[in-house]
This record gives structure tokens, C-alpha cells and sequence, in this order.
């Protein structure tokens, strides 16, 4: 049996805002539907993804911001830093881990600059939508066995 991860659900606070920073970050507006005044969902899909995002009135109760760690893959860390710059998005500067692992949920290890070895899943890239929920980019050049 598959299990296709197809939509994260996001809590933000000011609707609006979050549909147009999304969109200006480049993802895809599929659905902007309004019931009501307590009820309304926006749904984006990432340029790429097969999976998409989705926020509202009424859709969640968890707290503007609280959404962390969400990940999305690029085969070029440098050029999608730059696109997302240009774009207007405030990200961060280009990291790898002093470990050479995963990085971690903190700054603690970040080392500025990608990977040395440009080593896939090795750099990573950040930023957060207007109410605090975080997104990391991170490059994917060969993927592991199996994925």
C-alpha cells in the first residue's frame, strides 16, 4: 500500500498575507475557497512538488507559527537561494552542519557556505512565511537507495 503525503495544513493569522507571500514565493495557487466568514481554504502546491500546502479560517486550531522543519528539496541550493532572494523572500545565508549530518532544529553546528563536498542532503537553506512557520531548503543531488 502507498501513503502519499498530499497536503500540510499550516496555521497562519492573516490569511491574505500569507496567500501572497506564498505566491510570490512561486507556489502555484490551486483553491481559494470562501464558505463564509469562518470558513476559508487557500491551497498552494510548491513549483515541483507533488505534495502541496494548505491554510484557512477555520481549518486548524494550532498557533500561527508553531508548523517547523518543513522541507523542500532542490537540486541547486546556490540558484534556488538566489531565486528566492530575488523573489523578495528574506532567507537565510547557505549552511551545512559541522557534522556533516542532518542539521539540526537550532543554529548550534550551522557552518555558513554549502556543503564543501556539495555533498547531497548536505546544505540546507532557510526561511519563515510572515507568521513564523519554518521552511528549509536542502540539496538533493542523488537521492538514497529507495527514495
Amino acid at each position: 500500500m502507498d501513503l502519499k503525503l498530499e497536503v500540510v495544513v499550516l496555521p497562519v493569522s492573516d490569511v491574505d498575507r500569507a496567500k501572497a507571500f506564498y505566491e510570490k514565493a512561486g507556489f502555484r495557487l490551486d483553491v481559494d475557497y470562501v464558505a463564509d466568514d469562518d470558513y476559508r481554504v487557500v491551497h498552494l502546491t510548491p513549483p515541483g512538488s507533488p505534495c502541496s500546502i494548505l491554510f484557512g479560517t477555520g481549518v486548524t486550531t494550532a498557533a500561527p507559527g508553531s508548523t517547523q522543519g518543513l522541507h523542500l528539496v532542490v537540486s541547486d541550493i546556490v540558484a534556488a537561494h538566489a531565486e528566492l532572494v530575488g523573489r523578495g523572500v528574506e532567507m537565510t545565508e547557505i549552511f551545512h552542519d559541522a557534522d556533516g549530518v542532518f542539521h539540526r532544529g537550532t543554529e548550534e553546528g550551522r557552518v555558513n557556505g554549502p556543503d564543501p563536498l556539495r555533498a547531497s542532503y548536505g546544505s540546507f537553506t532557510a526561511f519563515n512565511d510572515p507568521d513564523g512557520n519554518g521552511w528549509v531548503l536542502q540539496e538533493v543531488t542523488t537521492r538514497l537507495p529507495g527514495r
